[in-house]
């Protein structure tokens, strides 16, 4: 019974650290993206609403 003992490989135990191998080069802040997401809702609605005129 001794004998049937299970053996882990040695190491991290599955744990990988993702944010230590890339680094990007564009880096946009949290309220930056907020204000390109509301802008592109108030162009979008914006269009919807006046889109038919100006474009015929």
């Amino acid at each position: 019974m001794a004998q049937d003992k299970v053996q882990l490989p040695s190491g991290m135990g599955g744990l990988v650290r993702y944010y230590d191998e890339y680094k990007s080069k564009l880096e946009f802040k949290p309220g930056t993206i907020i204000l390109f997401i509301v802008l592109t809702i108030l162009i979008e609605i914006l269009l919807h609403i006046y889109g038919g005129s100006w474009f015929g």
